[in-house]
This record gives C-alpha cells, structure tokens and sequence, in this order.
C-alpha cells in the first residue's frame, strides 16, 4: 500500500496570529484554546520564536506534569516569558501564575494553551480575571485552507444588500469539504481510509483520556453514543429527552456529557435569538460541530453518499458546517457581533443570525440544493419585519453559482460567499 501524502502540509498562516500577538501587548496571561490537534502547539511555537527570551514547556510530557504538580511555584518561575501547553492537565499552575503576575504585573508574561475550556473545569480556580485575554483557535477554516480572503462578516456589515459573488463551486464542492472538515492532519491525508482512522482514533482519544480527565464518566460507551446521536441532530434544536433515552441515560447524566463534549469543543451551542435577554438565555440552542468531519465520520458519511438524492443528512450538516464557518471568523473579528438561531412558537425558523449591537440584523438561511424558491425566505420576511429597519439584509446560502436577488434586502448567494468574498 502507498503511503497517503498530499501536497497539502498542514501549514498555513493562521488568523489568530495576529490576534495573540497583539493580546500579548495587553495583557499579562493570553490564553489560546480550542479542540485537541487543531494547531495551538504549532501557534504557540511560532509566537515564541519572535520571542529570543521565551521559555516553553508542554505538560503533555509526563515528567514536566510531575513537576508542575510538585511545585507549581517554582514551575513559572523563570524569566522572560513562560509558554505552557495543554494547562489544563495541572489547574494548580493557575494560582502560582496569579502569584506571580500580581508581583510583578508584566505584559505578555505567560502564554497559555488549553485543549479544555479552562476556566468551565470545576478543577480550576477562579484566579486570573483581569490579568487574561483568551482567544479560541478552531481547526483550519475554508479561508485558511485555500489562502482565500474569509472576508463574509465583515462583508456582510460593510455592503448589506449590495454585496455580490460569484463561483465555480457546486455541490459536490461543498460535500467534499464538509467530509474533510478542517484539522491540520487530516488535511495531508487524500485516502478516505486513512482519513476514517484520524477521526475514530481523535474521538477515542478524547473520549477515553481528555474527558476522564476532566470529569466523571460512569458509562463511556454511552457517551460515545450521545456524540453519535448529537450528530444525527447537528443543525438542530438540542431537546434532551431523546438524546437521554436514546443512550438509556437519565436526563441529568446525558445534559452532563454534552456540556462535557462542549468543554473538549467537539460540540457547541447556538443560542436562541430574541430582542428580550432573559428569553434569549432560556430559549433552546441548536447543536452543532466544531468540525464538520467528525460529524461527517459518526454518520458515516462520504461526498457520495451525501449527494445522493435520498440522503437527509447533507442539509443538517451543511448547516452545522455554515455556523462553525462563521464562528472561525467571529474568533478573529474584533467587532462585538454575537451569533444565535431563530425560532418562534409558530416553527418560523432563521438558521442563523448575526446581529452587531450598531450596525443592525443580518439573517441567514442555509440550503444544500442549487435552485432557491421564494419560500425559502419565509423565515427571513418575518424576521425583517419583526426587526425594522435595524434589519441589513436576508441570504440564502445555496450550491448554485450566482447571487440572486428575491426582493429588497433579500439574497440568494453561493455558499462560498464565506471565505471567497473580501472583506
């Protein structure tokens, strides 16, 4: 058998960059976290080579974690900066960082990795409010692969109605890049084979050591059955009850795994939209995956199958696929734009909105087929008509090739609008 190797190296320019060397000059813990194998390491050594006084240190060697867990003092005492990878494998170290950036509160003094939302641990301790900046590295975007623009968010603000875009993309694109998804080393892999052994021996992982580390599993094959059945409803509205009886769990147990999946960003929640804060905070989420490949994979899904005509599976993954897509851009985005869902008690539905607290409303549907009908805009007329005029346009993302205009403020456009478009 060949060995699989493509031209692709799993290196690209990354978009946080810039974002954590900045945070740096501002703050004297920068925190970077996001799932496991998404390219923190491979960031963080690129911070520190501009740094000549850096020092790093990963607590994935056991021997460094024994030490950290010894003596968390005497661990960050060093000079210059102190890079640490995977801080979540010794909380501990948090309190000796307090200590010691209020002694002596230096800018850009400990540059931090975590493959676990760090501060949602019950193992950690509240010690660095005030004294971090944290910045979420997802695994590559569409942009970052192609060395395209990932200019949509702030396209979207800046033209409104009037943005335009064109492709030679179609279907069969987008399924192929919704399967491959956007981790570095599945990048480098062109076998479909080889790519199916990456994600089942990535979930295995996480399953059966990141979250054992961070919390209780009494039963993992059940939470290996919950990730399975939050794929089967990615795009969707996250109702427990059936996600509980589908993995025979009880409510409480099951609401525990997916917070737990969400902490090791295999899962996130999309909020409920509405113009009243108390209903947004209690309105159901949508569920859906950091990376697309992973949902992909537990659905046992290939760009094949999900073109064929009978498969129910393209449109909710697409919809995931979208919503992580933006949510890579958000990360970088310095503007205060907040993401959510729409949905009123009648099932008048807006996949997505973005929603800038100056610059108004944009809404987004999200649609697998190549053809647009009026009635995929029923969603976005309500939602236009229930916001006024803070409402700045309504987009149908679809596989055909051209922006089509269905009336005012309303567009069909292609779904590579996301990453093809300039700022």
């Amino acid at each position: 058998m060949e060995p699989d190797t493509t031209a692709f190296d799993g290196v690209r320019p990354r978009r946080a960059t810039d974002a954590v060397r900045v945070a740096l000059t501002e703050a004297r813990v920068v925190l970077v976290q996001g799932a496991r194998q998404a390219g923190k390491s491979t960031l963080m050594r690129i911070i520190t080579q501009g740094h000549p006084d850096a020092t790093s240190r990963t607590l994935d060697d056991p021997d460094m974690r024994a030490a950290a867990a010894a003596d968390p003092k005497s661990f960050v005492d060093v000079p210059g900066m102190l890079a640490i990878d995977e801080i979540q494998r010794v909380p501990e170290l948090l309190l000796a960082i307090k200590a010691d950036v209020d002694e002596l509160p230096r800018r850009g003094r400990f540059l931090l990795t975590g493959s676990a939302r760090v501060f949602a641990l019950k193992s950690v301790p509240d010690a660095l409010p005030g004294r971090i900046q944290t910045i979420e590295l997802w695994p590559f975007s569409q942009g970052e692969i192609d060395q395209a623009p990932d200019g949509f968010v702030d396209a979207v603000f800046e033209h409104g109605p009037s943005l335009r875009h064109s492709t030679t993309l179609g279907r069969a694109d987008y399924a192929e890049r919704l399967v491959r998804g956007g981790f570095p080393e599945v990048l480098t892999l062109s076998r479909p084979a080889s790519r199916r052994r990456y994600f089942n021996a990535y979930v295995e992982d996480l399953i059966e050591r990141e979250i054992t580390e961070i919390g209780e599993i009494e039963r993992v094959p059940e939470l290996h059955t919950v990730l399975r059945l939050l794929a089967a409803r990615a795009g969707s509205l996250l109702v427990m009850d059936p996600i509980a009886s589908g993995a025979r769990l009880a409510a409480m147990t099951a609401r525990r795994y997916v917070t737990l999946l969400e902490q090791v960003f295999l899962v996130k929640r999309l909020p409920a939209w509405s113009r009243n804060v108390s209903a947004r905070a209690t309105g159901t989420p949508k569920i859906f995956f950091v990376d697309s490949g992973i949902a992909a994979h537990l659905l046992i899904q290939t760009p094949q199958t999900l073109l064929e005509p009978t498969n129910n599976a393209f449109g909710p993954l697409l919809e995931s696929f979208v919503v992580s897509e933006i949510s890579r851009q958000l990360s970088w985005n310095d503007e205060p734009i907040e993401l959510s869902h729409y949905r009123t008690r009648d099932k008048v539905e807006v996949d997505l909105i973005l929603e800038h607290p100056h610059r108004g409303v944009v809404g987004v549907e999200v649609k697998a087929a190549a053809t647009v009908r009026q009635d995929d805009f029923r969603g976005l007329r309500h939602l236009a008509e229930r916001v006024g005029d803070d409402f700045v346009v309504g987009i149908v993302l679809y596989s055909g090739q051209q922006t089509l205009s269905f009336g005012p403020n309303l567009l069909a456009m292609p779904t590579s609008v996301l990453w093809e478009v300039q700022p």
